[in-house]
């Protein structure tokens, strides 16, 4: 994977905006497109890479257009290029802070104040970090949350995946490349993965499932050695070896950086209404770091083509005003 971190080059004498998308994954590149079009003078922030969790997939099966799937990073630099053709900048730095409640928006990056009329916050989520004894001690020491990532790393070792979505078994039936000694640790009764996931991970008989499985804690003195878990409904404690942990329980929403001012749900997801406008004049929101129920590279598109559209009639009232 080439990574493109590479500022636009004419960033340096401009910071003021009539549209900044905080976020580069889908969502945000879907707005980036639409806003295009609509010839708002339109900048990107994007901490990392294009593409977001989605950058991530080998291959996405379920995004209309592509029989034979796309890879995640792949389609993401495919929106990033249509989005680009339409005028759009990129800058490729962390945002720090915001202050999003007056008229003139600010966001503050890299020691700089970019300033705009109209923000889109798009910044996704983070894989949820699992949280019992010595998954500190191991986090990037044999704990990821990314096989596309890190899967080589473990060829021909045991391996534990952690979750029972979509996530946990697309990332499961990927690392059969490397090793066929993979355990699933679910703590529900069954896998929520789609059905045609599960029917192709079931397919495969050495596939070990603990369901109803409470993990206890992460065991080993330099490296990772097991695994120690509870049947929840027999209450029976054992430890499953292991050489590395792939988890996948759930998402964090990135919104530390945002005022206080903007207003969130209790598990820290931005509050929309049905045209995605936060409760802030001229500021909206779009993709994982929403208030949803399902979330998908195409549902976090569509949310990113409607902010856009809800940004630019914004825009227009204020001409009028």
């Amino acid at each position: 994977m080439i990574l493109n971190l590479k500022k636009d080059d004419d960033l340096s004498n401009n910071n003021s905006y009539d549209l900044i998308i905080i976020g580069g994954g889908p969502a945000g590149l879907s707005a980036a497109i639409y806003s295009g079009r609509a010839r708002l003078n339109t900048l990107v922030v994007e901490e990392l890479i294009v593409g977001g969790q989605s950058s991530t997939t080998e291959t996405i099966e379920n995004y209309p257009g592509f029989p034979d799937g796309i890879g995640g990073y792949e389609l993401a630099q495919k929106m990033e290029e249509q989005a680009k053709r339409f005028g759009v900048k990129f800058l490729f730095e962390k945002v720090e802070r915001t202050e999003l409640d007056g008229k003139e928006k600010k966001v503050y990056i890299a020691n700089k104040i970019y300033k705009a009329k109209s923000v889109i916050i798009s910044s996704g989520a983070s894989p949820r970090r699992l949280n019992v004894p010595g998954s500190e001690k191991f986090h990037g020491k044999g704990i990821s949350y990314c096989a596309t990532c890190d899967g080589a790393l473990f060829a021909d070792k045991k391996v534990i995946i952690v979750g029972g979505g979509n996530s946990a078994v697309e990332e499961g039936l990927f690392m059969m490349r490397f090793t066929k000694d993979i355990t699933f640790v679910q703590d529900l009764p069954y896998l929520t993965a789609e059905k045609i996931l599960q029917e192709r991970l079931l397919q495969n008989s050495d596939i070990k499932i603990y369901y109803n499985s409470e993990i206890l804690s992460i065991n080993g003195e330099e490296r990772i050695e097991s695994m120690s878990v509870k049947d929840k409904n027999s209450g029976e404690k054992f430890d499953i070896k292991t050489d590395g942990i792939f988890v996948y329980i759930g998402l964090v929403p990135k919104t530390d950086f945002l005022d206080s001012k903007v207003e969130l749900n209790e598990y820290g997801y931005i509050r929309v209404d049905k045209d995605l406008k936060t409760n802030l004049e001229g500021v909206f929101a779009a993709g994982d770091v929403i208030e949803k129920s399902f979330r998908q590279v195409i549902t976090a598109a569509a949310d990113g083509a409607l902010a856009a559209k809800s940004a630019e009639k914004y825009l227009e009232n204020l001409k009028e005003v």
